[in-house]
């Protein structure tokens, strides 16, 4: 019986389909993708093993780091409403009159560094200029001017009046790898002398080889 011979043609797939689902994915990756918001005080953190999630709210940072060859606190909080009820204790507190606007514009700023005398003048920048090295000289800590202590009071006062049935909040200390001991030792202090004995070190990741 003779054999039927079929003709050969080259195979094709059509990529149509694929390129459309690869493009919408990276169209999607591009507007759900959040901006980096540029850090008014970098720094680089001492490395760990030790892996543990900070809380996604009810946490404040203090950030201690080193700009311009001089020490830096700066301070931040994750939730907005805690931002602007402190920022309205502080300023009764210290006799500065802030404007609905100025809390409201307060209330996006994650971190700062400044006086509070000065506080108004920040909030009226723009972010990109806010955020520039050298524009911001951190939080008075000493002893005469310890403006650190009472943003950490109000803070939790805020929360208190905000969140009554809530948990106090948490705090973490996120210094540069290069401090000095003594440096976060007095942000430690000012902490323990407010009762607050338990708080996270910021660290960042490294191999568990090393």
């Amino acid at each position: 019986m003779a054999k039927i011979k079929m003709s050969k043609k080259a195979a094709s797939i059509d990529m149509t389909a694929m390129c459309d689902v690869a493009f919408l994915l990276l169209t999607f990756f591009i507007l759900t993708a959040t901006a980096k918001t540029p850090e008014p005080l970098p720094v680089e953190t001492p490395a760990s093993t030790v892996e543990v999630k900070l809380p996604e709210t009810g946490l404040v940072t203090l950030t201690v780091g080193k700009s311009e060859g001089k020490d830096k606190v700066f301070f931040g909080m994750k939730d907005r409403d805690v931002r602007e009820k402190t920022l309205e204790l502080m300023g009764n507190k210290y006799g500065v009159k802030f404007t609905p606007e100025e809390s409201a514009q307060f209330a996006l700023i994650d971190e700062f560094g400044v006086p509070i005398q000065a506080l108004k003048q920040i909030i009226a920048m723009k972010s990109a200029d806010r955020n520039k090295a050298g524009v911001q000289p951190g939080i008075p800590l000493d002893s005469l001017d310890n403006q650190l202590k009472d943003w950490i009071y109000t803070a939790r006062q805020a929360n208190i009046e905000l969140h009554p049935d809530g948990k106090d909040l948490d705090f973490a200390i996120r210094g540069d790898a290069k401090q000095e001991y003594p440096n976060i030792k007095k942000i430690m202090d000012i902490l323990q002398d407010q009762k607050i004995n338990s708080f996270n070190l910021v660290t960042g990741a490294r191999g568990k080889n090393y």
